[in-house]
């Protein structure tokens, strides 16, 4: 029932109904640590009334705050992984806040994945500001783009579910985002030129995981799409 609050063992089992089958008890101790963690922040938020969307709408104004920051300063950098972070956060709340109060609807997961677009854009245009190349940014996010249209592309052809989980997904991408542009922050503390060559190093590991994430996902439609016909 919507509006209805939903302990851990019962949330657990609506989000694996929603993720493929994919149990969160049975995960590793880290996914499982964040994932109860973003539970009991969802729970806590639909007490207080707090929307999906609302939420959803925080994570990419968090987001759109990344490029605004990163480029301001020397250590602007470690300042847009601080909301990289954050938004990340909120990334995993809004669904926690949807499923812990029976409010998840079909609306709600074409807007999260809108956000999640949106997201990753601010994030490679804050790469290209610190002083990634601009083809590299533009490769970077049309590999990730295509990931993830392939994938709804597929689903909407017969293939059931996710179809695998690859190297380029999305918290691979927040990771990525995270730690390159923390480690820019942090070299361009010791040597402003630094911080250019470190994010080029990061936009480049995106670039590589994102195409052989694609790689692995078009090679899983492939079969499963053969298959199904």
């Amino acid at each position: 029932m919507v509006g209805t609050q939903l302990k851990w063992d019962e949330y657990a089992t609506a989000w694996a109904r929603l993720h493929g089958g994919f149990d969160p008890r049975v995960a590793a101790p880290v996914v499982r640590a964040w994932l109860r963690f973003a539970y009991h922040v969802g729970y806590v938020l639909g007490r207080l009334r707090v929307t999906p969307t609302a939420v959803t709408v925080g994570g990419v104004l968090l987001c759109l705050c990344v490029p605004l920051f990163s480029a301001r300063s020397a250590h602007g950098p470690i300042v847009g992984a601080l909301f990289v972070l954050l938004a990340s956060v909120a990334d995993s709340v809004d669904g926690a806040v949807a499923v812990a109060t029976g409010r998840t609807t079909r609306l709600g997961y074409v807007y999260d994945s809108v956000a999640d677009r949106l997201g990753e854009i601010a994030w490679l245009a804050a790469f290209w500001l610190v002083g990634a190349p601009g083809a590299l940014v533009v490769a970077a996010g049309a590999l990730s783009w295509l990931h993830e249209y392939v994938r709804a592309r597929a689903v909407a052809a017969g293939m059931r579910e996710i179809g695998a989980v690859t190297v380029g997904e999305r918290p691979t991408r927040v990771c990525v985002a995270l730690v390159g542009l923390l480690l820019a922050g942090l070299t361009g503390l010791v040597d402003p030129d630094l911080a250019a060559g470190t994010i080029t190093m990061a936009t480049a590991v995106w670039v590589l995981l994102a195409g052989f994430g694609l790689g692995q996902l078009l090679s899983t439609v492939r079969r499963a799409l053969l298959d199904a016909g």
